[in-house]
């Protein structure tokens, strides 16, 4: 695949806010080039409640630039996502650079701060998750992109006496080829910066695209190869403290008394402080911080989430199951059809806690001074952080700055409604009355986090004797991520959390009667969205049950799924693109077998085929081939790297991944009993893009949900063994 060059190194953002312009508004930025903003105007914003709001925070921070071109031709690009791999640092440069027919080799990114400017359209909020980045923000850079060029465009016209139409742009610079002149988007910045803007702008036909399509060498490679990336682990500000905090050993517990006499002789220790979520001690360093929480003596109230334990949750949530739930669909009437049908097929699926064990463990670095509080935090959540700093600060939320930093991974625990990290960073800096860098060991991750929601299933169709499926039930049982929320208000209707039941309620396969019902359990262990969030438990029961009823019917997995698709092209185009990519009808190498599954989330279909061997008794993925439609890609490398890394991090939660409860306390601790999947154990990954010219989607969470069923369903054509617990265990293919 072709490549640009290699870009210049990003810069980190610089602090504080640009004053409010209208939509477009162009100004000078403070080196003399063109500032291009963007804003959305309240009206805009309006679709969706906001977060912040419903926190208390006001919506009068400035807008602030997406587009800065410097005198010396540089363009930076202000990214308002945030970067945990996935390449946006990349694809939303990409976006602006192309409408602005930029210099790639000139175009480089910072982040932005937290700012009315920077929310997504449509959310009211500045965050990144929901593969909505490339999906939200293409239309609004490229126009950005496209305002851009216009005004550097007019300003050259102007200069020379010419009309603008007469005028063209490429590599950063405008031409006029009848007189021969040429000038750079550097030397025209500080005229366009006084031009008025565009309102209405023409974007490009896909058929002009020269960045746009190509696959592109990331932005933050250099600095992250090099160790000049920051991450708000490297972080450090004059009179910096660190600090850990000791959390109860359940969850909801408090402190009841605290000996920290021992905790205050380790040397380093500055002192200890009671927060709201534990026992903080902060000291010069990390390890003086780790010896002095080690030395702490804590006698808990644990409450009732002491009688937590793993075996009774599934037990309680297999009875729930048994009975009917709240309804969330209902086509047809499945309970005759039922009666009706020549064969009845019931199937239960169990898939545990998950946590996201993101490589960087939480950490923040908090600054405060009279009247402002910094914050460099690798965050997804930065309007909702905002409101939580500001009231743990006892600030204004325009008061709080937040430096948003690159993050080692964060899969949806970065997005934290609760903005547990940033809150207890405010805490104790407010305590210490000194900057703070507030650490969380792996361990602290693990037992004290957000996890994705314990899940069962309980599912059954009937069969009509003709080869079809008649009915389809669904029963799902599991937590509500969104209760207690701001956004319960919004997303959970008539008792039904809308991420608890996606994938399920909106299945695809076209069945006259289907019944999607679920129950809604009431557990005092925090959960949080996760990569793929209800994607990643409905696709492994929907494809592996149809899967169940291909065997029944005495189907081809494939062909059954094609008849259920007529009405679904883009679903069934991935389909059958990784069928035939993969070789599906053909005789695997021997000793092997493959599966396949397919799924819809965030707007982008894929598709997987899996082939797999049992190798000495262990189970084994050689190869996953990948077909996906997520309409106009941007950056291709950056798909396939997306839907890579969703495989590896498919098989991780498939083979070894279980948060698990005993009195109330999480049995797993580093990355010795929650294992990740290793080098040796990743399969080639081969992805196909269809082509499309439908508006862009999202990548970063669709490659995670067919994976583990796909694998399943090779397995169960290798071994005959269903798999309908999660992690697999490897004694249930043999025997």
């Amino acid at each position: 695949m072709s490549a640009a060059p290699t870009p210049p190194p990003a810069r980190t953002p610089a602090p504080g806010g640009l004053p409010r312009r209208e939509f477009l508004r162009a100004s000078l930025a403070a080196g003399g080039g063109l500032l291009l903003s963007l804003w959305w105007p309240s009206s805009a914003r309006a679709e969706a409640p906001s977060a912040a709001d419903a926190a208390g925070d006001a919506e009068d921070f400035a807008p602030n630039a997406f587009v800065r071109i410097a005198p010396d031709g540089q363009v930076t690009v202000i990214v308002n996502k945030a970067e945990m791999g996935q390449g946006v640092s990349t694809s939303l440069p990409m976006l602006v650079a192309e409408e602005l027919d930029a210099d790639w080799s000139s175009v480089g990114f910072e982040f932005a701060p937290v700012g009315e400017a920077y929310v997504h359209p449509g959310f009211g909020i500045q965050m990144t998750g929901g593969s909505t980045s490339v999906a939200g923000m293409s239309e609004p850079l490229r126009k950005a992109g496209a305002a851009a060029r216009a005004m550097l465009v007019l300003a050259a016209a102007q200069a020379w006496s010419v009309e603008p139409g007469t005028c063209r742009t490429e590599k950063g610079a405008v031409l006029h080829d009848a007189s021969g002149r040429r000038a750079g988007y550097g030397e025209l910045a500080s005229a366009a910066a006084a031009l008025p803007v565009p309102q209405e702008v023409a974007l490009k036909d896909a058929s002009q695209f020269l960045i746009l399509g190509r696959s592109t060498r990331r932005l933050d490679t250099p600095d992250k190869v090099s160790g000049r990336a920051v991450f708000s682990l490297d972080v450090n500000r004059p009179g910096m403290l660190v600090a850990l905090v000791a959390h109860p050993p359940v969850f909801g517990g408090k402190v009841k008394t605290v000996s920290a006499d021992e905790a205050r002789a380790v040397p380093g220790v500055v002192g200890v402080e009671t927060i709201d979520s534990g026992v903080a001690v902060i000291a010069h360093g990390f390890w003086a911080a780790k010896r002095g929480r080690d030395a702490l003596h804590i006698e808990w109230d644990e409450g009732p989430g002491a009688a937590l334990f793993s075996d009774a949750l599934r037990e309680d949530y297999r009875k729930q199951a048994g009975t009917p739930g709240t309804v969330a669909r209902l086509d047809g009437d499945p309970t005759a059809a039922m009666r009706g049908a020549a064969q009845v097929l019931i199937a239960e699926y169990e898939l545990p806690y998950l946590a996201h064990a993101p490589m960087e463990p939480l950490n923040c670095v908090v600054e405060l001074q009279p009247g402002r509080c910094e914050i460099w935090a690798g965050t997804q959540f930065q309007t909702v952080d905002r409101a939580a700093a500001a009231r743990a600060a006892g600030l204004q939320p325009e008061e709080v700055q937040i430096h948003t930093t690159f993050m080692g991974g964060g899969f949806g625990r970065r997005a934290n409604p609760a903005s547990d990290y940033i809150v207890e960073a405010v805490q104790v800096a407010r305590a210490a009355q000194a900057p703070v860098k507030l650490m969380w060991t792996r361990e602290d991750d693990l037992a004290g986090g957000y996890y994705r929601p314990m899940w069962h299933s309980r599912v059954s169709a009937g069969l009509d004797g003709a080869g079809g499926i008649a009915a389809w039930t669904h029963t799902i049982v599991g937590q509500s991520i969104l209760a207690g929320t701001p956004f319960e208000a919004f997303m959970v209707k008539d008792g039904i959390d809308e991420t608890s039941v996606e994938g399920a309620v909106d299945l695809p396969y076209a069945i006259p009667n289907v019944q999607v019902d679920l129950h809604t359990t009431q557990v005092g262990v925090p959960t949080l969205w996760w990569r793929s969030v209800g994607h990643s438990h409905t696709a492994f029961v929907v494809e592996s049950f149809l899967d169940e009823l291909a065997s029944a019917l005495g189907a081809d997995p494939l062909e059954l799924r094609r008849k259920l698709l007529a009405d679904q092209p883009r679903l069934r185009a991935v389909l059958e693109r990784a069928a035939e990519e993969a070789g599906w009808g053909s005789t695997p190498p021997a000793g092997r077998a493959r599966g396949l599954a397919a799924h819809y989330s965030f707007n982008t279909y894929v598709a997987q085929v899996a082939e797999v061997s049992l190798e000495g008794g262990k189970p084994r993925v050689h190869k996953l081939t990948c077909a996906v439609d997520c309409g106009r890609v941007v950056n291709p490398d950056g798909v396939v790297a997306q839907l890579e890394g969703a495989v590896g991090f498919g098989l991780t939660a498939l083979f070894h991944s279980a948060i698990t409860l005993q009195d109330g306390r999480v049995q797993q601790t580093n990355f010795h009993d929650y294992k990740l999947l290793r080098i040796p154990d990743m399969p080639q990954v081969d992805v196909h893009i269809v082509p499309s010219d439908e508006k862009s989607t999202g990548v970063g969470e669709p490659g995670v949900p067919p994976v583990a069923p796909a694998v399943c369903n090779a397995f169960f054509a290798l071994t005959g063994k269903r798999i309908r617990r999660l992690p697999l265990r490897p004694e249930e293919l043999r025997g």
